[in-house]
């Protein structure tokens, strides 16, 4: 008998979750950029703005445990696709908010944005779900680095499409594309996305394979059968193990550097070292992308630590831990007298923060079966914290001492926190098996 070619359908499907998440943070940061070209008379200030991006942060955050919930209690595919037809719906509305009165419109973009958060909640937790579910243990490690480095190449891929948008047609037709793309990413989604033994792609040998490498493959063969994890006593289970506790935390410690990039770093730039508005833009983009292959190359060194014999903890843990010590590099930059110097050290920070970046991972291969998207939930709603938190601390650091390095060396101490999460917090790593009782809840 002829041997059955195996298939490579992942690889599809780690590249849809690639896209559909650069469009999501395309979304995210389309308001942020068509601000600059709404009218005057829209009243949409500084302070207003901060409300409109807060809004949505808040609303994605509580938005994870339901969403959780709903992945593991409906599946990925159906919770996910209806997910991405309605942020790109309130992305659509959002463009027509220049017609309604100006005295209005912050109130119509404030709730479409919160609309819109709420919307996006499932997508990192359905990321961690189908990445359990599609791909080996062995290959989890670049699947996952390759969905989250999207929060790293959406603005580099997005923004000269908006500028140009921008230019021509005006800040509505930035909302009104995305609102379109939606569409075809929903066609994509539905008819590219299944779970791995109901797609009609792929061959017997490669539902085997990932299998037989510690896949989920039944994840959501089985969801309409299962119960319902949206639960407190859920979440008081998941809280009650050490090990996804100190994954919690650590991933709170990642997620401030990552939110001190995104909001305090070129201010730095400008204020503490006196770069213009355009080199500011220019220098902001170079540690990003060096967080980006960091990402990348941290996922493959993983898998391929895990290849080698070493122990699932070692593989893991590895690339966190030095991540996040070369992380800690940052502390130089006080002491840098010049901007190339001071931006070497950037990079070198945020590409081992890239490296580092494995938390999604760790949630694949930890996550108590039937309860992948629930324990990705409550993951990301603590990583997000660091959204809420990270801005507002930094900014008292920078109001009271007037200096930039008291900030810095706040986010290499987190990174340091970051990697006695990793360690002797979470200890050995594997995949959490319930008890009679834990699984009756």
């Amino acid at each position: 008998m002829p041997e059955i070619k195996q298939t490579r359908i992942r690889y599809l499907i780690i590249f849809i979750l690639f896209l559909v998440s650069c469009f999501s943070f395309a979304d995210r940061s389309a308001l942020s950029q068509a601000v600059a070209a709404m009218p005057k008379d829209l009243d949409l200030t500084p302070q207003r703005l901060s409300y409109l991006l807060f809004g949505f942060g808040w609303a994605y955050a509580l938005g994870q445990l339901p969403s959780g919930g709903l992945l593991d209690r409906f599946g990925s595919k159906r919770v996910y696709g209806i997910s991405i037809i309605l942020w790109s719906i309130f992305a659509f509305l959002t463009g027509f908010a220049g017609y309604v009165n100006a005295s209005a419109v912050f109130t119509v973009i404030f709730i479409l944005r919160l609309l819109s958060g709420l919307a996006q909640s499932p997508v990192f937790p359905g990321n961690g779900r189908i990445v359990a579910a599609w791909f080996p243990t062995s290959e989890r490690g670049r699947a996952s680095a390759i969905f989250n480095s999207s929060q790293y190449f959406a603005l580099p891929i997005f923004a000269p499409i908006f500028g140009w948008l921008l230019h021509e047609y005006g800040w509505q037709s930035c909302f009104w594309f995305m609102g379109a793309l939606g569409v075809v990413f929903t066609i994509i989604w539905f008819t590219n996305i299944y779970g791995v033994k109901d797609h009609p792609r792929i061959s017997a040998a490669e539902v085997e394979y990932i299998e037989r490498g510690g896949g989920l493959v039944n994840t959501d063969a089985q969801a309409s059968a299962k119960k319902n994890t949206l639960t407190w006593a859920t979440v008081k289970m998941l809280l009650s193990h050490r090990m996804l506790v100190g994954v919690y935390i650590g991933q709170y410690c990642i997620t401030t550097l990552t939110w001190f990039f995104l909001t305090w770093f070129p201010l730095y730039l400008s204020q503490a070292r006196h770069m213009s508005v355009m080199k500011v833009g220019l220098a902001a983009a170079v540690p990003g992308l060096c967080g980006g292959f960091g990402g990348i190359l941290g996922g493959f060194i993983s898998d391929k630590l895990l290849r080698s014999g070493c122990s699932l903890s070692f593989a893991r843990k590895l690339p966190i831990m030095a991540g996040m010590a070369l992380s800690m590099t940052i502390i130089a930059c006080n002491y840098a007298s010049s901007q190339t110097i001071m931006l070497l050290f950037m990079s070198i920070s945020f590409f081992g923060k890239g490296i580092g970046a494995l938390g999604w991972t760790v949630i694949s291969d930890t996550s108590p079966k039937g309860m992948v998207g629930m324990n990705g939930a409550l993951f990301n709603l603590c990583g997000n914290m660091a959204g809420i938190t990270t801005p507002l601390i930094i900014g008292y650091i920078v109001g009271k001492t007037h200096s930039y390095n008291g900030a810095l060396i706040f986010v290499a101490v987190i990174a340091f926190c970051a990697i006695v999460s990793f360690g002797p917090i979470v200890g050995e790593i594997k995949r959490l098996e319930l008890t009679p009782a834990e699984s009756a809840v």
